[in-house]
């Protein structure tokens, strides 16, 4: 008799449960798909992305990290370095701010694509020129012929100069350089876009003070110019190094204007007034025909105030100093 009232009970309890289980299932909202889809959407402009498992729509977030630093890097490059001074008039975006450089830095050329497609010949090297600094070197175009970004970056400046540059455009890139590219005739980006290394950004000319169809070519790091040479081999087409360092230096306790082409720390100096081979070779221990050797030049050569001197520093004779 207990067992049966037992059981009695037991299965009006589960036959409840049923039936609260059944009207809990007739009252759920369907899935509204195009509500869901909505969603997804704005999920997906926070770096969330909509994936589909078996036929329903599963949210996940991206999980390719590097990616999205990547993407990061181009839309703000070099941000650390640069303190986010995105100067849009001026090639040199320190001109009127007066700047801590770093000991030394490391900057990454291994990505490097040759601003010209036809064959490398220079036409004009960077230093002192008719009495005027040229700050970068000048590399034999044809008309028409593109001309590509050296690096990934974004477009800080595009501009015209009528009595320099002419049409020119100055690029950003997450390795610390900047580069410019004058005398162009038609741009084919504009400010603030990203390209990647060896993209089309221009086609060449001969606008602002040309006398010929050439690309100028610029390097700079931090608003300061550095000889294109020394970074990249343009007989063979790739920099000298995948990796260039820029070290930021005192000699005997003072500041002087040169910097290091690689780890090695053969650096370049250049030429102040009244300065002789004589006078670099004692002032950075080494000898006049190191010089001669290093630089191509004879010891009866003629030095230009701003000519750049290379040489092998001497570790005791260089101290590794903020400017």
């Amino acid at each position: 008799m207990k067992r049966s009232i037992l059981f009695l009970f037991c299965c009006l309890t589960f036959g409840m449960q049923a039936q609260q289980e059944n009207s809990l299932k007739q009252q759920q909202v369907p899935v509204d798909a195009s509500r869901l889809n909505q969603r997804a959407s704005e999920l997906m402009a926070h770096n969330i992305s909509p994936i589909k498992i078996k036929g329903e729509i599963i949210l996940t977030r991206m999980v390719d990290y590097n990616e999205h630093l990547k993407r990061e890097r181009l839309m703000f490059p070099a941000d650390e370095l640069y303190e986010s001074n995105w100067d849009t008039l001026n090639v040199n975006p320190f001109k009127n701010v007066k700047i801590t450089f770093p000991d030394t830095y490391t900057i990454d050329c291994s990505t490097f694509s040759l601003p010209v497609d036809n064959e490398i010949k220079i036409t004009s090297k960077y230093g002192m020129r008719r009495g005027r600094m040229h700050n970068g070197t000048d590399l034999k175009i044809y008309v028409g012929d593109t001309i590509r970004a050296a690096f990934e970056g974004k477009v800080r400046i595009q501009s015209y100069i009528k009595k320099g540059y002419g049409n020119y455009l100055v690029l950003r890139h997450p390795n610390g350089l900047e580069t410019v590219y004058g005398h162009l005739s038609k741009f084919l980006v504009n400010e603030n876009q990203i390209v990647q290394s060896g993209e089309a950004i221009a086609i060449g000319g001969i606008t602002g003070r040309s006398t010929g169809y050439h690309l100028h070519f610029e390097t700079r790091f931090l608003g300061k110019d550095i000889n294109p040479e020394t970074i990249i081999d343009f007989k063979n087409g790739v920099p000298f190094k995948d990796e260039y360092v820029f070290h930021n230096i005192k000699v005997k306790g003072k500041t002087t204007n040169i910097y290091a082409t690689s780890a090695d720390a053969t650096a370049v100096h250049r030429v102040q007034k009244g300065e002789t081979l004589s006078h670099i070779a004692l002032k950075y221990g080494t000898t006049i025909n190191e010089l001669c050797s290093l630089n191509g030049i004879s010891r009866t050569s003629t030095l230009s105030i701003g000519q750049a001197i290379r040489f092998r520093a001497k570790p005791s004779a260089v101290e590794a100093t903020a400017n």
